[in-house]
């Protein structure tokens, strides 16, 4: 609620301010008799609009209209080329337009990938009219890592696409990391820290989400104070722009993490050593019951606000992933952390991770649970779940992690999403409040991301199999029989996953440190198939007979290199067990004709990978280098952004931590300099052991991977070769295997 009341308040500024402005604003018709202001300035989704539709953006017509008690809405009617979108939110006018392009134009705009291109002159007519009202309050998107492994140094542009691209899809409340070292790095001068040492202690930008979860510090810096400033500057950009789409951006809270000596600076402050997470030392934690907790964190937010501005939505987690309350009272502490919130943003909601034992009903005791909102990380992944139970009635949304670390992997649990969120919402005593997007990176899965977020605006269950007809038919822009069988070939493979041990599918072992016995590329990663890997090869099949008008659209362009990709990547789990089987009997020439194939299939992926933007490693090192002010910075951000998708970190947690290749993805550039040449260099030692009879000489891949993550090669910015064509050599390939 406490979203609606600042909306309302602000739209109550708006009727004053904005009773003649808008009245003349495009897309809003003029009043009738006494001027009448707008619920709200829907200038904000008009030029969305026209970011994402260009010259088309001018043939809908964008009606405010008041938020009922009930919640949001939109309505979608009107004629050919003038079509009415009413809607009670800048964004959930953009919600009403993507249900039209989808429902009525047959248009896909995804994450990644669209059809716009497709659409005709003059858009067609509604049939009617089309209604919608969100089926919860709360429609939340972003886990706590999706900057590090989505990319921490884009740019506003990129992030405000994909701000518009989620309220499209209906999403309402976006986590906002951006810049969260700023309110630390001014608070904690107050506190008795030099600037020096603060930024020695704050992470690089890629390991900061670690950080703000009190896992680590320090990782990838020292940080300059240009670059915090800067992030800063881009982090209540994005707050802006969701503020002004009427989304709520989520900002870190304050629970007590501090750097070291703070007790010993801070007369009164006790603080509570962490111990270690994955190998690094973890700050330590304030306690919140002290007398110091409330100055700091007062501090804090009252920096935070004055550069970010305000929110009613604040994240945060105590004693995350291993995290140890030591001699203090954690309902106590959790009462405090709130109360320490409700004196900066009278009101606020605290936002939890349902994750593993978190949030625990002790810490639940200390807290108005009127005024929590846990987005759960694991509805789709066990059986016999019962939150309302589990969480003392504590209000929810349902959440799906669909990757980690960013994999490239395809696929997700969309069974368990269809089965059992609308049974969740309905069942008594039901406490859920909201759908939470929460994979660890975001821009791929397409398909999923579309059908999760549609839950929230559907009244009951959805029908899988009609929806993935429906989306194919969408997706290319056109209708295709092709491309219907081939999303039907998805939906029974990578999307038919099953709750009770994964939230994702399994990794590529293209991907994976070599092993005759490699089952997964990350530590934590499914160890085999989560479905039939000939659904893929068939899917392929068919998206290579797919009409030759829908082929040049960017959504089938990036999917026929998605799934190529895919089905590529699933033969490595048929081609390893049988290079092992050749070397253990000693059968040198079935050995080495194998690894010619698996070498091949690694070098074709290369060269797949490289022909789609989405699937560079080039833009994701150069935005990183293009944030640094001099050669050492540059430098420096360069490594932060390269050991985040290889070790991760310093040997101790890559090694011993598990950390490394976490994030792998079979991206161009990284496929070829780090993947196949780890494998080529694994089997040419086989090869030698074979002919010499001798047992393998061990390689150090963390020397290896460090040596790379430490490099400065540059790689190419833009896509080459024709996606179309290397997909096809992809299907030929494995019809011949």
């Amino acid at each position: 609620m406490g979203s609606r009341l600042i909306r309302r308040c602000r739209n109550t500024f708006l009727v004053t301010v904005l009773a003649v402005v808008t009245a003349a604003a495009p897309g809003v018709p003029a009043p009738s008799g006494a001027a009448a202001a707008p619920a709200f300035d829907p200038r904000p989704a008009r030029a969305a609009l026209e970011r994402l539709l260009d010259s088309r953006a001018a043939q809908f017509t964008l009606i405010p209209v008041e938020e009922a008690d009930s919640g949001a809405s939109f309505s979608v009617s009107g004629g050919a080329g003038a079509i009415q979108v009413r809607g009670t939110s800048p964004a959930t006018l953009l919600t009403g337009v993507g249900w039209y392009l989808e429902r009525v134009a047959g248009v896909d705009i995804g994450w990644p990938g669209d059809s716009v291109g497709r659409l005709p002159a003059t858009l067609p007519a509604v049939s009617g009219t089309i209604t919608r009202s969100a089926a919860v309050p709360h429609r939340y998107a972003l886990n706590d890592t999706d900057e590090g492994y989505s990319g921490a140094y884009r740019d506003f542009a990129s992030y405000r696409r994909d701000i518009d691209l989620m309220a499209l899809h209906g999403v309402n409340e976006v986590f906002v990391p951006t810049g969260a070292e700023y309110p630390y790095y001014r608070a904690l001068q107050e506190f008795g820290y030099d600037a020096a040492e603060l930024r020695a202690w704050i992470p690089g930008p890629a390991h900061q989400a670690w950080w703000l979860l009190q896992n680590m510090s320090g990782f990838g810096g020292p940080v300059s104070e240009r670059l915090i400033e800067a992030r800063a500057t881009l982090g209540s950009r994005i707050a802006g722009h969701l503020r002004a789409l009427g989304m709520t951006p989520v900002l870190p809270g304050f629970f007590g993490t501090v750097p070291p000596d703070f007790a010993a600076r801070n007369p009164g402050a006790v603080t509570v050593p962490q111990g270690r997470w994955v190998g690094f030392a973890r700050p330590d934690w304030l306690d919140p019951t002290g007398p110091v907790f409330g100055e700091l964190a007062a501090a804090y937010y009252r920096v935070q606000r004055h550069r970010f501005g305000d929110s009613d939505m604040f994240k945060m987690d105590l004693l995350h992933e291993g995290g140890t309350p030591g001699p203090v009272d954690v309902t106590r502490a959790a009462e405090a952390v709130q109360g320490a919130l409700d004196a900066a943003h009278p009101g606020a909601t605290w936002v939890m991770l349902g994750w593993q034992n978190n949030p625990s009903a002790t810490l639940l005791e200390g807290v108005d649970r009127s005024r929590v909102l846990i987005v759960d990380g694991l509805s789709d992944r066990y059986e016999g779940l019962d939150r309302e139970k589990q969480w003392g009635g504590a209000p929810y949304a349902f959440g799906a992690i669909a990757n980690f670390g960013g994999h490239t992997s395809l696929g997700a649990n969309t069974g368990v999403w269809t089965d059992r969120f609308h049974a969740w919402l309905a069942r008594s005593g039901s406490a859920l409040r909201g759908i939470a997007w929460l994979p660890e990176g975001t821009g791929g899965n397409p398909a999923a991301f579309d059908l999760f977020t549609e839950l929230a605006w559907e009244p009951g269950p959805v029908d899988r199999r009609a929806w993935f007809a429906g989306y194919a038919a969408r997706r290319y822009g056109g209708a295709d029989p092709h491309a219907a069988a081939a999303w039907e070939q998805l939906r029974l493979g990578p999307y038919s996953g099953a709750s009770g041990t994964w939230s994702e599918p399994q990794d590529s072992l293209f991907t994976a440190r070599p092993s005759l016995t490699a089952a997964k590329a990350a530590r934590w990663s499914p160890t085999t198939m989560r479905y039939d890997a000939r659904t893929v090869e068939r899917a392929l099949s068919e998206l290579l007979e797919v009409a030759p008008a829908l082929r040049t659209s960017d959504a089938y362009r990036y999917d026929v290199v998605d799934v190529a990709r895919q089905a590529l990547t699933n033969r490595g789990r048929v081609l390893l067990p049988r290079i092992k089987a050749a070397y253990e009997a000693k059968d040198l020439e079935g050995f080495r004709e194998l690894v010619r194939e698996w070498n091949a299939d690694e070098e074709l992926l290369g060269r797949l990978v490289a022909s789609d933007r989405r699937f560079l490693l080039g833009p994701w090192l150069a935005d990183a280098r293009s944030w640094g002010a001099d050669a050492d910075e540059r430098d420096r951000l360069e490594y932060d952004a390269r050991s985040i998708l290889t070790t991760w970190a310093d040997r101790g947690p890559s090694e011993t931590g598990g950390l490394h290749d976490y994030a792998n993805r079979e991206w161009a550039g990284l496929v070829r300099d780090v993947y196949a040449p780890r494998w080529a260099a694994y089997f040419a030692g086989l090869d030698t052991a074979l002919v010499r009879g001798t047992a393998p000489v061990a390689v150090d891949w963390f020397a290896r991977e460090d040596a790379w993550a430490h490099g400065h090669q540059a790689y190419p910015t833009a896509p080459s070769g024709d996606p179309v064509a290397l997909a096809g050599e992809v299907g030929a390939a494995l019809a011949l295997s």
